[in-house]
């Protein structure tokens, strides 16, 4: 476990980072000597996955999004 002050770890917080993301180690920042906040890893349980999609996003659409408007379709003032 590392512990810095405040200051510290603006000052060396890419270092910091590197610690937690190579080494699993935790971060305690302190102010006044007092614990404030903790950064370690997620588990690797809750990461979630950037390239697998939300399967409550789904989205079907009953046309063709790049056919153009009808004369019709497009709003009275813009014609």
């Amino acid at each position: 476990m590392i512990t810095v002050n405040t200051h510290e770890a603006k000052t060396k917080l890419s270092a910091l980072l590197a610690a937690v993301e190579q080494r699993g180690e935790t971060v305690i920042i302190c102010r006044n000597g007092k614990p404030v906040a903790q950064m370690k890893a997620p588990d690797v349980a809750s990461r979630a996955d950037p390239v697998k999609a939300d399967p409550a996003l789904h989205v079907l659409l009953h046309y063709d999004p790049t056919e153009p408007l009808t004369h019709e379709e497009w709003p009275s003032e813009s014609r």
